[in-house]
């Protein structure tokens, strides 16, 4: 009977031990998971990468990201293209975040997000909408950027539309896409862009303005109203009214100024 006891009590030490050691471990993977959202410990390495699904009967359409970034003229676009996926017969975009980098890049209101797309490094698919939204320095130091105006320009040969919002229209102009055509960009900047850039026909009083394949907008709130033109392009009035209701965002293209190049 002590033998039996003995053995009973010696499983019961092993589990327990077991247990303790299982938790343990369990404690130090959390540990280890955590460490990878610290900004300074973060790489490529680290994170285990999701690529978006995209459907090749789709367009596809690439949102260009960087470090301060502005959330307004990223998510406005983003939130009416991404609600064409609800919106039967008719052809849904696929919508994607392109970088110079896989780490996560910070919006300049602090939002962390992680980019699908490396233009630097990956296989960039092919994109019919390319989105250049607004970011902190695209008066200064981001022109200077020779890679990041290179994909502009070169992802706008095949590209359907090019659009930017806010001071986006100032990376399109660098990579040389609005010499020949009429543009707009965040009101208060618009003179500081007419000095940088004194040969580019720059209109104030509109919201936005469509020339040729580009459509560059004023920016901030006024983004979604760019965003519903693009989509009344393409698929009409009535889908793009619906995307607008679905979104609880008054919509007549009537009632907003605009100027469209007719050529």
């Amino acid at each position: 009977m002590k033998k039996v006891s003995f053995l009973v009590l010696l499983v019961c030490s092993v589990l327990a031990c077991a247990e303790i050691s299982d938790g343990s471990q369990n404690s130090s993977e959390v540990e280890k998971i955590n460490s990878k959202t610290n900004r300074s410990t973060t790489s490529s390495e680290t994170i285990e990468r999701y690529l978006p699904k995209l459907d090749s009967t789709r367009y596809n359409v690439g949102f260009l990201i960087m470090d301060g970034v502005y959330n307004t003229e990223l998510t406005a676009p983003y939130d009416i293209f991404q609600h064409t996926v609800f919106r039967e017969n008719s052809k849904a975009m696929n919508v994607f975040t392109v970088a110079n980098t896989l780490e996560p890049i910070v919006t300049f209101e602090g939002l962390r997000i992680l980019p699908d797309f490396d233009y630097t490094a990956d296989e960039i698919p092919p994109i019919d909408i390319l989105v250049v939204p607004s970011a902190e320095h695209h008066l200064d130091t981001d022109l200077e950027d020779e890679q990041m105006i290179h994909f502009v320009s070169e992802t706008a040969k095949n590209a359907q539309f090019v659009t930017s919002h806010c001071d986006g229209a100032f990376v399109l102009t660098k990579a040389g896409l609005l010499d020949q055509h009429v543009s707009t960009t965040f009101p208060s900047d618009i003179d500081a862009m007419r000095t940088m850039f004194p040969k580019l026909d720059v209109r104030k009083d509109v919201l936005f303005v469509h020339d040729g394949k580009y459509i560059t907008s004023a920016g901030g709130a006024k983004s979604f109203e760019a965003a519903l033109y693009v989509c009344e392009l393409l698929y009409g009035k009535e889908i793009a009214q619906s995307l607008a209701d679905g979104l609880v965002i008054e919509w007549d293209l009537k009632k907003v100024p605009h100027l469209i190049i007719k050529k």
